[in-house]
């Protein structure tokens, strides 16, 4: 049976995802906000956004627990083909802001599939692979933006959480490097949704390729080192992980603390560059760890999105995937 704990975790997970990436927008690209100054939910950005509205890191995020909610194997390729049809829903809809090399891959596969009929998640995938093949950067931080939502459909199974994190993750992203960050996240995630515990990304070294762990370790002994705003720009996957990663570790918070979303979240806004990205990426594991009861009612009043999501919905998608996938959720 699933905890009330466990579920505040679970539902924390995808809305500190989305107050992380709405609190940021309005700063993406911009000077680095002054240290002395709290990021605000104030819309803008390059939207523009309403205030409190997220952006594609949500929108995307929201495809894929969308998928999760409606299929039992999340590696079925009926769910990865929900998955792909709404990215190509999302291009047409609800895209505000999308990245370059994720714009050019959705938009090769559309004409694709609206001209042969093809199955959209093979395409894609198959583009990715060509992307990478051909030495174009395809180790941006658009695959780890939107893979959390997985950790809720694997509670109980790192193994497969780490092949859906991978499989999720060369939807759009042919660099082994994006779906290493990706299983890495989603493993800190699911250990802090179950045991709501801070290990972090180190905790899933295993998951990883033998060939890529001393790599990954490393980079995560500098993340542990230098401050968040060390890792950028922070567009590159691994950059991404380090500043989210850096904003955590450098903002100690305890139980008790009524800023322990905040405050972490914040250190990742203060980054700078990518910062709805990183702060989106940072937000989902400190929601996992600390649950939506820890998530400012502030934030959660004015949090908003496509294709329509307010902050119950958004917590009645996470629901509805631990329904799915663990008995009595």
């Amino acid at each position: 049976m699933i905890s009330s704990d466990v579920t505040d975790r679970a539902t924390g997970t995808l809305l500190g995802a989305a107050c992380g990436d709405a609190l940021g927008v309005p700063y993406e690209f911009a000077p680095r906000l002054a240290s002395d100054r709290a990021p605000e939910m104030i819309g803008g950005g390059l939207g523009p956004y309403a205030p409190g509205e997220y952006s594609d890191d949500t929108q995307m995020a929201v495809c894929v627990a969308a998928a999760l909610r409606d299929h039992d194997d999340p590696r079925s390729p009926e769910a990865l083909e929900q998955t792909a049809r709404a990215f190509l829903t999302w291009l047409r809809e609800g895209a505000s802001d999308v990245g370059v090399q994720t714009s050019r891959l959705l938009r090769s596969t559309e004409r694709v599939v609206t001209e042969g009929g093809d199955d959209a998640a093979v395409v894609m995938t198959d583009h990715a692979d060509r992307m990478y093949g051909a030495g174009e950067r395809c180790a941006g931080n658009g695959s780890l933006m939107r893979t959390a939502p997985l950790a809720l459909a694997h509670l109980d199974d790192p193994g497969g959480l780490a092949e859906s994190a991978a499989r999720y993750s060369h939807l759009t992203h042919g660099d082994p490097l994006a779906a290493q960050a990706c299983v890495l996240w989603c493993e800190a995630v699911r250990r802090a949704i179950v045991h709501g515990d801070h290990g972090g990304p180190r905790a899933g070294l295993d998951l990883l390729p033998a060939a890529a762990r001393d790599d990954w370790a490393g980079w995560l002994d500098e993340a542990e080192r230098e401050p968040p705003a060390a890792f950028a720009p922070n567009g590159f996957v691994v950059r991404a992980l380090q500043a989210a990663w850096s904003a955590i570790v450098h903002t100690p918070v305890a139980a008790t603390d009524p800023d322990r979303f905040t405050s972490p979240v914040a250190a990742a806004v203060h980054a700078g560059d990518d910062t709805d990205t990183v702060a989106a990426i940072a937000g989902a594991l400190v929601g996992a760890k600390w649950g939506r009861s820890a998530i400012p009612a502030a934030y959660l009043d004015v949090v908003h999105g496509w294709p329509g999501h307010r902050a119950e919905g958004l917590g009645a998608l996470a629901e509805a995937i631990l329904r799915r996938h663990h008995v009595h959720a």
